[in-house]
């Protein structure tokens, strides 16, 4: 069964996602009917609703999604998505009210840079990326190409964005580096035809577009943090705007506004309202990572914006006030943990940051920054009074868990980083694993923590620890091919399991007279507590290693997770995949079993947490 394809094996069902994919350029839309926000995460689109925050999941894409755009009229969603060298990149077109797809178009090579919709819904117009580099109009009803030309001159750069006029459903603009082009569509031939806009001596890149609402003028927000105003009718430079006080690190988001004003967002995280002509910013706030997304709620008295730092910001347009919607990490999440006893919060990890979670809600109740490093491992204390914490510069830190302050760091704990974490059960004792392969079982109490013992047997990076009930022995997964159980009494080895792997995860069964190893050679092992002996093995995965592995509370199945992105939940003792979860688009780093078995939360190096229905099973 373990070897069998996924698709006769019933599917789990995704209840939550936290992550937001803030690199991608517009990819944040408030959808028409006010009610919703779509975005990218990974190779899924969400549509998410503004009011009880429910979630919906389109998914169809086979790699991460590039571009996403929404019709004027909120029939239709697209989204564009990256490949590999040498292959196609699909564009799909959703059909909203039905959540499914309504047309999947394939032309270009390796990308696709972005998607517009003409103002009524006939054509869609995208750019291929800068291995293609062609510009293709569709016709949506029928899903079809109409006709298709090269983007740019040849001694032009590569094309960047595209924007359809407001009122004609012939004329888009394409703009990128060094070029800049108004095109219009010649149905009846089946031809576009470009005409270059006149800059004069100016050279920019183009990195967004917008439209004034009577199609008289356009807008181009530029890499050299200036904005370009360029008649649509002659196509000749208006003017150039701001002469002095450009936007830093550029313009990288435009949104006009029915007063004529414009929205404004740069590369350094600032949004601003400008008047008049020239720009003059009147109001400026400033988020948290460049901006890339900036999207209207109706006529703009609410706007929504997205940063690169992946948070999602509502504005409302009288007082000009940022409010935090939404928050998730941005970087690769390394580990998860759960609180002893309790399914109502759980903490993550990432590079600069601790965060703790509720549940239900996937809203952020606390973040612990620590700049410029990455921790590898985090876990409960079981009375509940700490967060202990593995980090890449060698120390241990701990934490209060409702405030996050600091309570002490062991120093220079390990001199390769940290990379594992567990404690006893008496919350005594803390023992810790480090990139050089030691283990090290660590006394704390009031005021003192100090080093009891050092083994030193694995030969490289300790990946997972895991600690018995009684506080009497651990097991130990290392990327040296070694399992160790070990006595935490006389601190010797009692047992060691050998394969040709590199360890990344081992668990316990309930009973703890078994423990199930996993790693890169994708086999899941069980092995004898008692000797070491090797039970049985199953061949857990058809590509990439397993990276993350958990036994379900009472012990008849546990779930795995791994290079293949898929979460796969085994009954123990048959050996064999009762459910899958497909969703995630990054290898998943770790996964876990809730306390109370309602929920399998899953997290993966593209900073997504997916929580799912654990599956009722008899």
């Amino acid at each position: 069964m373990a070897g069998e394809s996924h698709a006769t094996v019933p599917q789990l069902e995704l209840e939550s996602v936290i992550g937001f994919n803030g690199r991608v350029p517009s990819g944040l839309n408030v959808h028409p009917d006010r009610e919703h926000l779509v975005y990218p995460l990974g190779c899924t689109i969400i549509i998410q609703a503004l009011r009880n925050r429910k979630q919906e999941f389109l998914h169809g894409h086979t790699n991460n999604v590039s571009c996403v755009t929404v019709s004027r009229s909120g029939q239709y969603i697209a989204s564009g998505q990256v490949t590999f060298m040498g292959f196609k990149a699909d564009i799909i077109i959703w059909d909203y009210s039905k959540r499914e797809i309504h047309a999947r178009l394939t032309l270009h090579k390796a990308k696709v840079e972005a998607l517009a919709f003409s103002p009524n819904d006939l054509y869609l117009v995208s750019l291929g990326g800068q291995d293609d580099g062609s510009v293709v109009v569709w016709n949506v009803a029928k899903g079809e190409a109409v006709c298709g030309s090269p983007a740019s001159a040849p001694s032009a750069g590569n094309c960047l964005t595209v924007k359809f006029s407001n009122n004609n459903d012939a004329i888009f603009i394409t703009a990128g580096k060094s070029t800049l082009r108004v095109w219009d569509l010649d149905l009846p031939n089946r031809k576009i035809h470009p005409t270059e806009c006149q800059t004069g001596q100016l050279k920019r890149i183009v990195t967004c577009l917008e439209v004034s609402d009577d199609d008289s003028f356009f807008f181009c927000g530029t890499s050299s943090g200036d904005i370009l105003t360029i008649n649509l009718k002659t196509k000749l430079l208006n003017s150039c705007a701001p002469q002095k006080k450009k936007f830093s690190l550029g313009v990288t988001a435009l949104k006009t506004l029915k007063t004529g004003d414009l929205l404004v967002g740069s590369g350094d995280g600032v949004v601003s309202l400008c008047k008049g002509t020239p720009f003059k910013a009147i109001k400026q706030v400033e988020l948290v990572g460049g901006v890339t997304s900036i999207s209207l709620r109706g006529q703009g008295h609410q706007f929504f914006t997205g940063s690169e730092a992946a948070q999602i910001y509502r504005f409302n347009y009288t007082d000009f006030k940022e409010e935090l919607v939404s928050t998730c990490h941005n970087e690769a999440v390394h580990d998860i943990s759960f609180p002893f006893g309790t399914s109502e919060l759980f903490a993550t990890c990432s590079k600069n940051d601790i965060r703790v979670w509720h549940t239900d809600t996937c809203k952020e109740l606390l973040r612990i920054t620590v700049p410029n490093m990455t921790c590898h491992a985090v876990e409960f204390m079981q009375d509940g009074k700490s967060i202990i914490s593995a980090w890449n510069d060698g120390k241990i830190r701990v934490f209060t868990p409702e405030s996050g302050k600091l309570i002490y760091a062991i120093n220079n704990a390990h001199s390769m980083g940290v990379t594992a974490i567990a404690a006893t059960s008496d919350c005594k004792k803390i023992i810790s694993g480090g990139g050089e392969g030691q283990v090290r079982v660590w006394e704390i109490g009031k005021g003192f923590q100090r080093l009891i013992e050092a083994m030193k047997e694995h030969k490289s990076s300790v990946s997972c620890i895991k600690v018995k009930r009684n506080n009497t022995e651990c097991v130990t997964a290392s990327s040296d091919g070694t399992c160790i159980i070990w006595d935490l009494v006389r601190f010797v080895r009692n047992h060691m399991v050998l394969s040709n792997t590199l360890f990344r995860c081992v668990c316990y069964h309930t009973e703890e007279f078994q423990i199930i190893t996993s790693g890169s050679d994708r086999k899941i092992g069980y092995w004898e507590v008692f000797d070491g002996s090797a039970i049985r093995e199953l061949e857990g995965s058809l590509s990439g290693s397993i990276n993350g592995m958990d036994i379900s509370p009472d012990g008849t199945h546990f779930v795995t997770g791994g290079d293949d992105k898929l979460v796969k939940v085994w009954g123990y003792n048959e050996g064999e995949v009762t459910h899958v979860g497909i969703g995630h688009s990054g290898s998943i780093t770790r996964i876990k079993v809730c306390p109370n078995a309602r929920s399998i939360i899953s997290i993966s190096a593209d900073g997504a947490i997916l929580r799912w229905k654990y599956p009722l099973l008899s």
